[in-house]
């Protein structure tokens, strides 16, 4: 029930990651007190506003560090760290080295690495690309936009594609870990450019290929040009589901980041986004004759 305010506080955050930000500032922000802010923003994201916000400081601060000549104390200053010894123990948490040893060893590897097309979905471990037209989009694994860490996950067309062409990278896994248990799949998402639409998707499916359980994000699509945010699917996992697919789908033009992909059980208390067809059936069939009409 909090998932929208969670992405409106990220959204927030990230226009404001320049900015001083603090618990009271978001929780403002989003009408709630302290406490309550904190409780479920840890809830949804799985770690507190401030680490969040730690974590994605510094995740910028990498891209200026490879991608531009600041000095490293003015790197820190603008994010908001008191002294560049602090920012250099933050940064060592998450990537193991200094700032400046960081900066040197990985500018001239991050530009090689730009240089390579990844047409070939073998080489992005665990993922495979898939979809209707798929030789007009790729997969490619992206270290220059990337939400936490040193790399995220990127799904674009390469060729003008028509509005009824799509693509997908994807996994799949074997359910029997899940059984009679309902999942959550959440992740972080950017887009560039997406003219139809694009989100996460989920799926369970029984031994003989059979839907079960179903989410792509139809009802609550992404598009356009969008800034890093906090996206999830709920779905039960029927006794008799025997894989579970799942992952990011592009349909028509644009460029679309994935990072931070995590599966969660969750309890009843949380809704499914389960898209029931089953809704739409008739009781029994009408117009058999052909001779009824609609009135307008």
């Amino acid at each position: 029930m909090y998932s929208q305010m969670i992405r409106q506080s990220v959204e927030f955050i990230e226009t404001n990651i320049h900015e001083p930000l603090s618990l009271s500032i978001l929780a403002k922000e989003a009408g709630f007190s302290k406490y309550h802010f904190h409780r479920i923003f840890q809830k949804e994201i799985g770690v507190s506003a401030s680490e969040y916000i730690r974590y994605r400081r510094l995740a910028n601060a990498v891209h200026m560090l490879l991608y531009t000549d600041e000095k490293i104390i003015d790197i820190a200053f603008y994010y908001h760290f008191e002294s560049q010894e602090s920012f250099t123990r933050s940064f060592k948490k998450y990537y193991q080295i200094p700032p400046g040893q960081y900066r040197k060893l990985m500018s001239k590897l991050t530009l090689q690495r730009e240089e390579i097309t990844m047409k070939d979905s073998q080489l992005l471990k665990g993922w495979n690309l898939s979809g209707s037209n798929p030789f007009h989009y790729e997969m490619a694994i992206d270290r220059k936009n990337v939400h936490k860490g040193k790399a995220s996950g990127c799904l674009k067309a390469i060729q003008p594609s028509a509005s009824q062409d799509f693509a997908t990278m994807m996994q799949q896994f074997k359910a029997d870990k899940y059984l009679n248990k309902r999942l959550k799949l959440t992740g972080f998402i950017k887009t560039k450019d997406v003219d139809i639409s694009c989100g996460l998707w989920m799926r369970i499916d029984d031994r003989l290929g059979d839907v079960l359980q179903f989410d792509n994000m139809s009802n609550r699509p992404i598009t356009g040009d969008t800034e890093w945010n906090h996206y999830s699917i709920v779905l039960d996992i029927p006794k008799n589901s025997a894989v579970i697919a799942f992952g990011v789908l592009l349909s028509g033009n644009g460029s679309v980041w994935v990072d931070g992909i995590r599966f969660e059980e969750v309890d009843e208390h949380t809704p499914t986004t389960n898209m029931d067809f089953t809704e739409e059936l008739l009781d029994e069939p009408v117009n058999l004759s052909f001779e009824e009409w609609i009135e307008h």
